[in-house]
Parts: structure tokens; C-alpha cells; sequence
């Protein structure tokens, strides 16, 4: 099946207010920003986002946040995005911090078919007794906070329970793809995005290289197409298109 389409805003027509989206990248690298793009033109608002974070430097998923668009968080990182600390401590956005690699193992979880799992990550803290501030009311209260999730014994350690994740659309970057959808990620790409996009119940794929099927020796391929509904090929212009969040360089 050729799932090539056309277009970002092909690729993206049906997302419609409200839905759930798993997002690949960490930091500025590997990011969808072409699809984010397309939401942004297309105006979709009232999603909840599941990212490692939040977008950087006015990039990525920082452009639907700027604009409103975003009202759920569910990540591990708030970083140097300020607009993102400002609105969450000013009770406009809701946000899920969760462990990273709790985070990571949500989404592959919820993408393999595993509602739930038992982790050591977060036992005796907040993060497994509740209280943690999903939403302040803007006068420094907590508004909503984190339910109690259930700790077991196994062993003699104790381990908390938590969910898969699973989204309705999920967005993610890869430097190679087929038009199968099977995709080979580069480099630090390859940490959120095969996960993200085992999450989403439709998964599109925005590729810097497109190739035919047969051109990627299977050993490796990083994801199979098996995850993957839409394949967008970007311009070199866009492939082209990576900003660098700390640039550090010689003298």
C-alpha cells in the first residue's frame, strides 16, 4: 500500500480540535515541525500533547503552545520553554510530568498492545502518592493534582503501577522512509519518535529521504510500516531546516 500523500495539510486534515497527539523528538532534534506546521495553519486547538517536551527557541511544538492551541501536556521536561513554565503556572495549560523513561516506556506499552506495567521509578515520591500540580489556579494553588496510583510488592520491592499511553494521532520525523512507512531514524531521532509513533492510533510520518519499497535492507528498519498510516516526503528545503538549541563552536 503506497501511503504517500501530497501534502503536510493532506497529511493532517482530520486531526480536529481536541485530539490526542503523540509527538516525536528530544529537544530539537528529530521534530515533526513541517506537520506542526500544518496544524498551526490549519488552526486546530484543544489538543493534549504527549512530547518528552514541549518544543524550544519559538520551534516545534512551541508554535501551537504560543498560540493557544495547546490545553494538555503529558512530558518530562519543561527546560528553557518559559512560555510553557508561564502557562502552567498560570493555570492556562495543564501538565503531566512524568519520568522520562516511565514516559518512553508508556508509549511503547500502549503501542504494543499493554495497558499497564509495574516500575520502580517514582515509588515514595509524588509521583506515586498523588499531589503532583496538574493545574495551578493562577493564584499559586494547585487547582487539579495527580491522583494516587497503586505500588506493589514484588520481591520485596515496591514498583507503581502506571498506564500505557495511547493517542489518537501521533506526528513523528524520520531521515529515511519507503512508501510502506517503514522508517530508519538518525542519530538522536531515534529516541522518542519509534515510540510516539507506536502510540498513535494514526501515525504520520514526515520523511527527510523518500525511497522505494525494497530500498531499505529490513535489518535496519527502526520501525516497521506496520505503525505507520502516512508518509509525507519533504522538499531538501525542509530536510535542510535544523536549528541547533545550544550552538557551541571553536574560536
Amino acid at each position: 500500500m503506497d501511503k504517500v500523500v501530497a501534502t503536510a495539510l493532506e497529511a493532517v486534515a482530520d486531526v480536529p480540535d481536541g485530539a490526542s497527539l503523540a509527538v516525536g523528538g528530544f529537544g530539537l532534534s528529530g521534530v515533526p515541525n513541517v506537520l506542526i506546521g500544518a496544524l498551526y495553519e490549519r488552526g486546530v486547538a484543544g489538543l493534549s500533547v504527549v512530547s518528552n517536551n514541549c518544543g524550544a527557541m519559538e520551534s516545534g511544538l512551541a508554535v501551537l503552545l504560543a498560540a493557544g492551541r495547546i490545553a494538555r501536556v503529558t512530558g518530562s521536561y519543561i527546560g528553557a520553554n518559559k512560555e510553557f513554565a508561564r502557562q502552567y503556572l498560570a493555570g492556562e495549560l495543564e501538565v503531566e510530568l512524568i519520568p522520562q523513561g516511565t514516559l518512553a516506556e508508556r508509549l511503547r506499552a500502549g503501542g504494543a498492545g499493554i495497558p499497564a506495567f509495574y516500575t520502580p521509578a517514582g515509588v515514595g515520591t509524588q509521583v506515586a502518592d498523588g499531589g503532583l500540580p496538574w493545574r495551578y489556579d493562577g493564584e499559586g494553588g494547585v487547582a487539579l493534582a495527580s491522583p494516587p496510583k497503586e505500588v506493589r510488592d514484588f520481591d520485596g520491592t515496591e514498583y507503581v503501577l502506571e498506564r500505557g499511553i495511547r493517542t489518537d494521532f501521533a506526528l513523528v520525523r524520520a531521515a529515511k522512509g519507503d512508501r510502506h512507512g517503514n522508517l530508519v531514524f538518525s542519530k538522536s531521532s531515534r529516541n522518542f519518535n519509534p515510540l510516539a509513533a507506536m502510540a498513535g492510533r494514526v501515525t504520520v510520518a514526515e520523511v527527510e529521504e523518500l525511497v522505494e519499497p525494497g530500498e531499505i535492507d529490513p535489518d535496519t528498519v527502526h520501525l516497521p510500516g506496520i505503525f505507520v498510516q502516512r508518509v509525507l516526503a519533504l522538499t531538501p528545503e525542509q530536510a535542510a531546516d535544523k536549528k541547533i538549541e545550544q550552538r557551541t563552536v571553536r574560536s
